[in-house]
């Protein structure tokens, strides 16, 4: 683990745990040792804590009173909820972006397309969720809503360490890379309306693919929408 630079002391905290929760370094439930993270990177506990708080209010850490910080984790059916949501706002982007775009966009998008055919072939899922990243934040750029743009930034920290652990599901890969053809195809004839539904059926797709995980893995939805609909009732 490297040594943090001053300047930008708790979001670099906050990207580095986010990465160790990414690779399982860091696990659902695990007690974060705050000392030893302060003696890893060569920091003072304030900033740390400060990124722990961070960290709390993007749904990823759980501070508890006289025990210390936690790794959170959604049940699936907030998973659920968070690609539901993500998936109109980047569907919304997919439109705007299709509708608004430029030849020079569009080149723009038909060379990051093309990286990830690159990663595909290659099998390299490391550098294919990079480059699908860069790709998401560039329609979501094209879109030019500065409040649309806001609300997602709100929600994409939370959902990128969930969306990236779905990729690695069987036969996932192959859907991704043919769900980004189709999308391309979409933005080269400037069609809003299936760039839209397109990149919305997108993010569902890796919604289903993740639940798959964590039933493989046995983990179970809570019982929150049932205690909602009995507070109706």
């Amino acid at each position: 683990m490297h040594k943090i630079r001053t300047k930008t002391l708790h979001q670099e905290i906050v990207a580095q745990i986010q990465e160790m929760i990414h690779k399982g370094i860091l696990v659902k439930g695990q007690k974060i040792d705050e000392k030893r993270l302060c003696e890893s990177m060569g920091v003072s506990r304030t900033p740390v804590r400060e990124a722990l708080r961070l960290l709390k209010s993007d749904g990823l850490i759980d501070l508890i009173p006289h025990k210390g910080a936690f790794v959170s984790q959604p049940c699936i059916e907030e998973i659920n909820d968070m690609f539901e949501v993500m998936s109109v706002l980047e569907g919304t982007c997919a439109r705007l972006a299709a509708a608004n775009m430029k030849g020079k966009d569009f080149k723009r998008i038909e060379s990051l397309h093309e990286e990830l055919e690159e990663h595909y072939r290659n099998r390299d899922y490391e550098a294919y969720l990079k480059k699908n990243h860069v790709f998401h934040v560039f329609i979501q750029e094209l879109a030019g809503n500065k409040v649309l743009n806001d609300v997602i930034n709100g929600l994409r920290q939370k959902i990128l360490l969930y969306r990236q652990k779905q990729l690695y599901q069987p036969e996932r890969f192959d859907q991704s890379i043919q769900e980004h053809r189709v999308l391309l195809e979409a933005f080269r004839k400037k069609d809003p309306s299936s760039a839209e539904s397109l990149m919305k059926h997108h993010l569902l797709m890796q919604c289903k693919a993740l639940v798959g995980l964590y039933a493989s893995k046995g983990i179970k939805g809570g019982n929150r929408r049932k205690n909602r609909k009995n507070a109706r009732s």
